[in-house]
Order: C-alpha cells, then sequence, then structure tokens
C-alpha cells in the first residue's frame, strides 16, 4: 500500500472530526456495533445508483466526499463536510489487520477520491461516470490506492 497523503494530523482537522449521535438516528453512535454497521448498509444501499455531481452532499445526487458524508451523518457520525485529501488527514490509520472493515473509508488518486469499504474485495463511492455505485478492488482501483482510514471504532460502539 503506498504512503498515505498526511503523515500527521493536523490540529484543526483533528478538531472539526466529532464523533456523536446525529439528528437523522439518535443513539446510533452508542448503539451496538451491529446496528451502527445495518445502518450504514442501510443508508449506502439506499443511495446506490444516484448520479454524480461535483460538490453534491445528496440525496438526489453525490460526489465522494459528500457520498461518505451523507452516509455517515445519517448513522451519527459527524464532521465536517470537507475534501477527500482533508478528511483522509483527519481520520486515523485502523489497527494492523482491520483495515478491509465495512465502514472504513479508502483513500485514491492521491487523496482526490474516497469511498467507503465494503470487503477486502470491494468498495462504495461516487464515480463520475456511474454515480454511487460499488465497485471491485481491481487492478485498475489498486494501482490507484493510497490507504484506508477510520473514524474512532470506540466512539461508534
Amino acid at each position: 500500500m503506498k504512503y498515505i497523503c498526511a503523515a500527521s494530523i493536523p490540529l484543526a482537522l483533528l478538531a472539526s472530526l466529532t464523533v456523536l449521535a446525529g439528528p437523522m438516528q439518535s443513539g446510533a453512535a452508542s448503539a451496538a456495533p451491529e446496528d451502527f454497521l445495518g445502518g450504514l448498509r442501510k443508508s449506502i444501499e439506499g443511495y446506490l445508483g444516484k448520479p454524480y455531481t461535483w460538490g453534491a452532499t445528496g440525496s438526489k445526487t453525490f460526489d465522494c466526499s459528500g457520498f461518505v458524508w451523507r452516509v455517515m451523518f445519517e448513522n451519527g457520525v459527524l464532521f465536517k463536510r470537507t475534501t477527500a485529501r482533508k478528511l483522509s488527514m483527519s481520520l486515523r490509520k485502523p489497527e494492523a489487520g482491520r483495515s478491509w472493515e465495512f465502514g472504513n473509508i479508502i483513500f485514491f488518486n492521491n487523496c482526490k477520491h474516497c469511498g467507503i469499504v465494503k470487503d477486502s474485495t470491494s468498495f462504495y463511492h461516487a464515480a463520475s461516470t456511474m454515480g454511487t455505485t460499488e465497485s471491485s478492488l481491481g487492478p485498475y482501483w489498486r494501482s490507484r490506492l493510497d490507504g484506508v482510514r477510520c473514524f474512532p471504532r470506540e466512539n461508534i460502539q
């Protein structure tokens, strides 16, 4: 895996990341992990097939970081809506062996594109040519992979 976009987490970006129970599903952050992950799946499935629009955060159109933001927001993970690059700098690396867990955030193309990990073979994202979709982590995407980041698990489990 290539070097992830930033060596350290700037304090200003870290301060903008907050994991709380959100207004869409109160209590989601304190719910059991299965409930949280089930909510993520439901949100993702509800948005698959929506068109791509640069800068959009849903619910009818998305860009890549807007898709990630919307899915997380609806499940009680609140953070400032930002670019994929800034999001990568505000999140931590997953623990060893946990990179490919569902719900982690995956980054590509020098942190200019992001999505949500489904498993070790696929991810969800908003592609400029296809809209919100599930894609295989085949040679095309693996050659562009920058890394995987995660939200603090202790705050959502």
